[in-house]
């Protein structure tokens, strides 16, 4: 006779009170188990400050809303619960009014992720998925190696902009427009 043991799949709020990987891996949750992710490079760390600088400004002397940066988790699913950590996530003032000091359970109005050398096209694809069925409205995904800008309004088709063209924040940040190479070391 086997037996089978189930593994425990942990709450948002569970993962929230873990304590942080003293090796310096990033954590996400997904479908109530842990994943472990390589802390990203230098190329990435600059990339998502420079397009955090580059939009903060914008926000602050605009619209205004919320803005995080360094992976701040929000929920995308619930039973079993899923806590991902975009590099780049924007709320406009109107969906979230007030900043929890746990994940945040409305979903962001755009993100922007910066590809590092350990993504794998199928991962961001399944965020990407995992997002905008969610709520997000616009995705960036940011390749700073190949210094393009890819735009996603569905999960299923993105436009590639290269570093010399410009990108707008369309409806979901009117106004807001620059070069893809402000947005890149």
């Amino acid at each position: 006779m086997s037996i089978i043991t189930q593994k425990k799949l942990l709450t948002a709020e569970e993962f929230l009170l873990l304590p942080d990987p003293g090796d310096g891996q990033q954590q996400e949750l997904v479908r109530g188990e842990i994943i472990t992710m390589p802390p990203p490079g230098g190329l990435h760390g600059v990339t998502c400050s420079k397009a955090d600088r580059k939009l903060g400004n914008f926000i602050d002397s605009g619209p205004g809303g919320t803005l995080v940066c360094n992976d701040t988790g929000f929920i995308t699913e619930r039973d079993p619960d899923s806590v991902r950590g975009p590099d780049i996530s924007y709320w406009s003032k109107e969906r979230l009014k007030e900043v929890p000091v746990g994940y945040i359970e409305i979903s962001p109005d755009m993100l922007l992720e910066v590809l590092s050398p350990s993504n794998t096209s199928k991962q961001i694809r399944a965020k990407i998925k995992e997002y905008f069925a969610k709520g997000v409205c616009l995705v960036w995904v940011l390749a700073p190696e190949d210094r393009t800008l890819t735009i996603y309004r569905t999960p299923d088709e993105g436009r590639v902009l290269h570093e010399t063209a410009t990108v707008t924040g369309e409806d979901v940040l009117p106004g807001f427009e620059c070069r893809v190479s402000d947005l890149l070391p």
